[in-house]
């Protein structure tokens, strides 16, 4: 006989339309909650300011990784035919005047460095490979694709208690509120 532990994920609630969900959005950030998300069947114009995100870092990420990708190409081909092995090709000079032979190995590294970077950071970012999530156990979450709007607090907030978020969410509108577990 197994048993299996389970922890508390969250607070699940279905509110009726878009205009409570993006008004339960502003009014749970303005309650302070930090770890919280919004799921709907699409995107909701204004729902990032309406959560109180803050801009992505992956435009960083994927700079740097262009600047990376540029940088490794002009020094793979700079030290490799000019340096190390210069090659004469039509009495073209081997020093750095060659530069604008190197532009489309240039180019062509730092778009696949940017590619990587934006996939990869995007990736670590956003917690992704994650096989299976809590709220795929919830019966009603399955509606968030087709005609459901939810908002989740999770229990891993600061200001996560199981009864005063419960009341928070009833007061706010939501229906349906559920307390989502986790197999441990």
């Amino acid at each position: 006989m197994s048993t299996t532990l389970k922890r508390v994920h969250g607070y699940l609630a279905e509110f009726d339309n878009v205009q409570d969900l993006y008004h339960a959005a502003e009014q749970v950030r303005d309650q302070g909650y930090q770890r919280w998300d919004v799921h709907s069947p699409f995107p909701i114009h204004g729902m990032d300011t309406a959560m109180g995100n803050p801009r992505s870092k992956l435009p960083w990420f994927v700079f740097f990784g262009g600047a990376t990708g540029l940088t490794v190409a002009f020094l793979m081909q700079f030290l490799t035919q000019v340096i190390i092995y210069p090659t004469v090709v039509q009495a073209k000079p081997t020093n750095i005047w060659t530069l604008p032979a190197f532009f489309p190995v240039m180019f062509e590294l730092t778009i696949l460095f940017s590619a990587f970077t934006t996939l990869f950071g995007l990736l670590a970012l956003i917690g992704l490979p994650r096989l299976n999530h809590p709220l795929f156990a919830s019966k009603r979450f399955a509606k968030f694709s087709d005609d459901g709007f939810f908002v989740c607090i999770e229990a891993r907030d600061a200001k996560f208690t199981k009864e005063g978020t419960k009341t928070f969410l009833e007061g706010i509108g939501g229906k349906n509120i559920e307390l989502v577990e986790d197999e441990i």
